[in-house]
This record gives C-alpha cells, sequence and structure tokens, in this order.
C-alpha cells in the first residue's frame, strides 16, 4: 500500500510568504545536509520525510554536495521522494544548491554559469525532477564575475529547472548587489540561506536590513549550531554524537568550555520558558519578522517532532532578550 499522509498535516504549521513573493514556506523547514547519505539507513531516512510532512513540513532542502558522500542525499532522497511522495510532488517545495567542490577539474566548482548549469541538471537526475522549486548560489565566488552567476541563476529559471532562485552565505553588500542584478533580469531572488543562531549572528550586522528592505525571505541553517544549542553536550560529548562520526563538520574541537557554559546558562532560561534548550534556540530565530522560516536536520523521526515543539512558544519578552544578550557576549 502507498503512503497515505495525515490528513490534517496543515492544520498545525504557519506558513509564510518569502518576502514579497507569493511563496509560501513552512515555518519549520527539513535541510538534508548531515543524515541522508550513504551512511544513514534509507528506511530512517523514510521515515523522517513521512513524519515531516504529516506534520506539515513542505518544505525539503538539499544541496549537489549533501551526504556523505556528496551527491547521496540527492540520490536517497530521490529513490523515497519516486516510491513514497510520487503522488504529492505538487505539495512539496523541494530546493538544492551549487557552489562547493562538487567533482574534479575547473568546472566543478564555484559560480560560473558552465557549473551551476551542470550541477543543477546532475542533481535533476540524482532526484528523478524535472525541475526544483528553489535554486540556490551556495556560497560568492571570488573570481567569477557576480553578472555570470546571476544569469546562470536567471538562464535556469527560463529553462523551467527551477521555479525560484536564492543565494546562500553572501554577506550585506554582495547580497545587495545579487539582489539588483536578478531584478533588472526579470527574475528576482526571493531568499536567502545565511548561517544564523544564537551563537553565529553576524546576519544582523546589516543583511537582515538588505533583505527586509528588498523584500527577500530569509531561512537559516544551523540555528541550533550544529547540536551546541541543545541539551546534548551540556555533560560532555556523548558515544553517539556527530562530532564522533567520520565525514561530519562538527567536530570535538568546536564544543569549547566557553560555549557549553553559555548553553548551560541558556538551558536555565529555557526551562524557565517551560522550553528545553534547542526549543528555545529555534524560537529565538523566529521570533524576528525577517524570518521566513527556519532549518532543521533531524537523525530519526523522533527528534523531528521534538524541533516541532519550538513552535509552542516564540514570543520572547523584553527581559528574556536582555538575559540571553547579556550571556552571549
Amino acid at each position: 500500500m502507498s503512503y497515505q499522509p495525515s490528513p490534517t498535516r496543515y492544520q498545525n504549521m504557519p506558513y509564510k510568504h518569502s518576502g514579497k513573493s507569493g511563496l509560501k514556506l513552512p515555518a519549520v523547514s527539513l535541510g538534508l545536509w548531515q543524515n541522508f547519505g550513504y551512511y544513514d539507513r534509507l528506511e530512517n531516512c523514510r521515515n523522517i520525510l513521512k513524519t515531516a510532512f504529516d506534520n506539515g513540513v513542505t518544505h525539503f532542502d538539499l544541496a549537489n554536495n549533501y551526504g556523505p558522500p556528496p551527491g547521496t542525499a540527492e540520490e536517497q532522497f530521490g529513490q523515497i521522494l519516486h516510491t513514497d511522495f510520487r503522488d504529492h510532488r505538487d505539495e512539496l517545495i523541494i530546493s538544492s544548491k551549487a557552489g562547493y567542490t562538487m567533482w574534479d577539474g575547473p568546472y566543478g566548482d564555484w559560480g560560473t554559469k558552465k557549473y551551476l548549469v551542470s550541477s543543477l541538471d546532475q542533481s535533476l537526475k540524482r532526484m528523478k525532477l524535472d525541475y526544483v522549486d528553489i535554486f540556490y548560489h551556495h556560497r560568492p565566488d571570488p573570481e567569477t564575475p557576480l553578472e555570470e552567476t546571476m544569469a546562470a541563476l536567471d538562464l535556469i529559471v527560463r529553462q523551467g529547472k527551477a521555479l525560484y532562485v536564492g543565494i546562500s552565505n553572501y554577506k550585506a553588500p554582495e547580497a545587495k548587489q545579487a539582489i539588483t542584478m536578478l531584478k533588472q533580469m526579470g527574475t528576482p531572488i526571493i531568499i536567502h540561506q545565511p548561517k544564523y543562531s544564537m551563537f553565529e549572528r553576524w546576519v544582523e550586522g546589516g543583511l537582515l536590513d538588505v533583505l527586509e528592505e528588498e523584500g527577500i525571505g530569509c531561512i537559516p541553517f544551523s540555528p541550533l549550531a550544529q547540536g551546541l544549542l541543545t541539551d546534548k553536550y551540556l555533560n560532555g560529548i556523548p558515544a553517539d554524537s556527530r562530532a564522533l562520526k567520520v565525514g561530519d563538520s562538527l567536530t570535538e574541537s568546536s564544543i569549547t568550555p566557553e560555549r557549553v557554559e553559555k548553553a548551560k546558562k541558556l538551558n536555565d532560561l529555557a526551562k524557565q520558558r517551560g522550553q528545553k534548550l534547542a526549543h528555545m534556540a529555534l524560537a529565538w530565530v523566529l521570533k524576528d519578522p525577517r524570518i521566513t522560516s527556519v532549518l532543521i536536520g533531524a537523525s530519526k523521526p523522533e527528534q523531528m517532532l521534538d524541533s516541532l515543539k519550538c513552535l509552542d512558544n516564540t514570543k520572547f519578552s523584553d527581559e528574556e532578550l536582555r538575559i540571553i544578550d547579556d550571556i552571549l557576549k
């Protein structure tokens, strides 16, 4: 029997326009960065995706290099999409990206038209799709003219390979330039995907203001600082930690005593709010009206369900925000 999603899946999830575009995204989106590669069981991946969709998470975020190894997250997702979600493609927002190293030689990295078009063609084959809903340039290219990179995004939309385009990891000045260029081309950027969390706040130094002025959505990644803003590392590194997993970007050295001490203080405040630290950290990102959605990762269905509890309380008093800022100084 084919997968039958919950008939109540849209009832409890808030949806919000991405900037001034018509596209709505769920408050919580699922990123397939670290948990959908060949090291991860297909059945577990399937159950995570079903759990997400059953609870209103309609947006699944990928990139050409997600795995590990690179490309395998899209392959795994493509299998599940065509066995379980085949009848629900039009209810899903599927995004992918290119900008990091994907293959050897001068054409497998950064932001040339050659690389971006070729990479998306490969991504579509891996996922067995005709188009993605959002395609991002994953990081700025210091050598390729920005005009060429933006022209490639424009071309991809005109070819019908993506419905919308976005940028990721662009700082405020270059984001402003990219937004202006694509607007003039007639293919406006609708969303930016930066790294943003209580421990990573560079977007507050101008980027969020640019996005607000230009009517662009924002969907932060790593809002839990790859697990540092959860209760997982408050008492040391557990044996099953991602910090000990081969190929993972979270390392033991990044779990510093200073950050652990801040996390403990934040955890105390979360308890006062009746939340877990992870729920409060996600809610803290979502509190800003300029944020469209927040990207979370999940290594099992229970983790997906737990993350959604952040939506139970996304409001902060002025005093709570002051306490948080004092802790994070």
